[in-house]
């Protein structure tokens, strides 16, 4: 059965399909293993290929940032899906899903290798640590994904890297088999292309392929597949964990020194020094948009905190890492698993296990089962990604605290002197500390200018952010409201339809679930009314921005549509969509549903107008979470 391929305009990538070529066109490269060192072990690809299959399997990989290994390919594979807004980003035209070239590079059984000639691009898997739940895990690395190769989109001039989750056993397989099931496959499949719809940074997926002939053992005997999917880069705050662990400085400054001049655009692209606010919310433009073009030379700061290039790099990661958190608080994202590993370099959403969106608002939610002690709630993302960045800082602290001498060669071959050593330890403390301050400051503004065009407004008062986003979430978890429908319902309230404390109350009650008031202690009477003093605070600032007329209404109604999303993929309709494709056989739902998250903004289904199960399907999982299904969780296993 062929691959449904489900459609969408690029999101912000390409938007015509004058630049789209076909995989054997597409340029590519491996930037990552030209740039960096491999496992001593099979220093070139044609040690690892002449070396059996089973010989590159786990062990300790030292003074390596990833080793040389190939997939181990796929029997009678089956194309599930493909993501056409992925296929226009990464610069693949239409039609090249259904090529067997395509298919069989998606389900591992061909790589961009001659091994007759030596040529082409071999594939590889990374070297990492990280932290897990707070706790040091050693090393860690890419125990299921193999990267095959890094394509270049000819119009955007962007560069990813395309990787296979779920290819077979690596040296960083540890005790599992290197296999992806298929409901966590599903999962990653649609929240990756569903939170860039959303203008989320993630990491992407390409394609879901069945492996029907690999049944892997978890819980219990599962169908296996693997998700194509490509990312700006794969390398995380983890990388730096094991290099510092491990003491190996001088592989500290060459990633850095990579991560600054090959996935960033240059030193000059940095950020300059900023002067952050003792007070996150008094954050000045010069913090929020810092100068950039600063020379890679250039000390900048006051004595003590002399900020040097490699300090500007950590700023932009942390930036990086705030900007995308606000993001997740903003349309309630919850990752699930924040460890060190699963924290990108690039502010990438990355590595989907226990993940969810929060169904009534809940701010100690967490998706993770596991989490006993709820780190990594939606309450605690904030704070978990600036405890990971804080272990990047330490990672980096003594490139940080070298200030002016870092390029001395004295510090670079042999070290931290004695007589350096406080001064260099104060100053990156110092550093550090007052990037923390930073973290803040960009992480609350990106928060609440989403937060104010998600209430439809077109300006920002301090008194805002008490009276009306503080409440609103208040008494949504008092009355156990729906999160993300309670936007999408508020963007069609008229301000005449609330004109009145009887409108108000009445209007109230499209913010109810079906079964009718819920939360402890509440009644049908004061619910409404709390909900109709909010309304009346939202209206009297949407009437001071818009203006009250009809004319206006209508405008801010759509404005509020373009942020506040319709569909959202859900636990429950994930769980839905795992049974009827695993286990009833069903194919086109995945594409349906893929479709829905390419477009969660549209008032009415995206698919075809003749398509009465894809309609039906829209309705229901755009309406009233089933009561039941409310605030799933689940396992890391996957």
């Amino acid at each position: 059965m062929s691959a449904h391929l489900s459609n969408g305009a690029s999101n912000g990538a390409v938007n015509g399909c004058d630049h789209l070529v076909s995989l054997a066109e597409l340029p590519k490269s491996a930037n990552f293993t030209s740039h960096l060192p491999a496992d001593a072990l099979f220093p070139t690809p044609a040690d690892s290929f002449k070396a059996p299959r089973e010989k590159l399997g786990p062990r300790m990989v030292k003074g390596a940032l990833y080793t040389y290994v190939r997939p181990e390919g796929s029997e009678k594979p089956e194309l599930l899906g493909v993501s056409g807004r992925a296929m226009k980003d990464i610069g693949l035209k239409k039609g090249e899903e259904t090529t067997e070239e395509f298919k069989e590079l998606t389900a591992g059984n061909k790589i961009m290798w001659d091994n007759e000639t030596n040529e082409g691009i071999y594939p590889w898997a990374q070297c990492y640590g990280g932290w897990q739940f707070g706790s040091w895990a050693g090393q860690l690395g890419d125990g299921r994904a193999i990267s095959l190769f890094e394509s270049t989109n000819s119009a955007t001039r962007t560069r990813y890297e395309i990787q296979l989750k779920g290819a077979g056993k690596t040296p960083y397989s540890r005790f599992a088999d290197g296999k992806a099931v298929l409901r966590s496959s599903i999962r990653e499949y649609i929240v990756s292309e569903a939170l860039n719809a959303l203008d989320i940074p993630t990491t992407r997926a390409l394609s879901l392929t069945l492996t029907p002939k690999a049944r892997v053992r978890r819980e219990r005997l599962e169908p296996g597949a693997i998700v194509a999917r490509f990312a700006q880069s794969w390398l995380r705050i983890g990388t730096f964990d094991l290099l510092r662990a491990r003491g190996e400085r001088n592989l500290i400054r060459s990633v850095a020194t990579y991560i600054a001049e090959e996935v960033f655009p240059g030193w000059d692209s940095l950020p300059g020094a900023v002067d952050a606010p003792e007070e996150p919310s008094a954050a000045a433009e010069a913090v929020i948009n810092p100068e950039r073009n600063i020379s890679a030379p250039d000390i900048q700061g006051p004595s003590g905190a002399e900020q040097n290039r490699f300090s500007r790099l950590y700023r932009e990661i942390v930036r990086r890492n705030a900007l995308t958190v606000a993001k997740w608080q903003a349309y309630a994202f919850t990752n699930g698993v924040l460890n060190t590993d699963n924290t990108s370099i690039f502010g990438l959403s990355l590595d989907f296990g226990p993940f969810a969106f929060l169904d009534n608002f809940d701010p100690s939610y967490t998706p993770n089962h596991d989490d006993g002690m709820l780190r990594y709630s939606y309450r605690n993302q904030p704070s978990i990604i600036w405890w990971n960045l804080i272990r990047l800082g330490e990672s980096l602290g003594e490139l940080i605290g070298a200030g002016d001498k870092v390029d001395e060669e004295d510090f670079a071959t042999k070290g931290v002197t004695e007589d350096f050593a406080s001064e260099l330890i104060k100053r990156a403390e110092t550093i550090i500390k007052a990037v923390g301050g930073e973290y803040r400051a960009v992480f609350l503004a990106e928060y609440r200018r989403l937060m104010t065009l998600r209430l439809g407004l077109k300006s920002q008062k301090e008194s805002d952010f008490e009276h009306l986003v503080s409440e609103l979430l208040n008494t949504m978890e008092a009355l156990e409201l729906d999160f993300n429908h309670f936007f999408r319902r508020l963007s069609s309230v008229t301000l005449a339809g609330i004109e009145t404390e009887d409108q108000r109350k009445e209007v109230a009650g499209l913010f109810f679930h079906k079964e009718g008031v819920a939360g402890i202690g509440n009644t049908e009477e004061n619910a409404r009314t709390r909900v109709a003093e909010w309304l009346e605070r939202w209206r009297g600032r949407v009437a001071e921005d818009w203006g009250s007329g009809e004319s206006q209404d209508a405008e801010r109604e759509k404005a509020m549509k373009t942020v506040n999303p319709k569909f959202i993929a859900r636990s429950w309709i994930l769980d839905e969509l795992i049974e009827r494709v695993e286990h009833a056989d069903e194919r086109d739902v995945l594409g349906r549903v893929m479709n829905m998250a390419l477009h969660p903004f549209e008032d009415e289904y995206p698919g075809s107008e003749s398509d009465e199960e894809g309609k039906s399907e829209w309705s229901r999982f755009t309406g009233d979470v089933p009561r039941e299904s409310r605030a799933m969780q689940c396992s890391c296993s996957s």
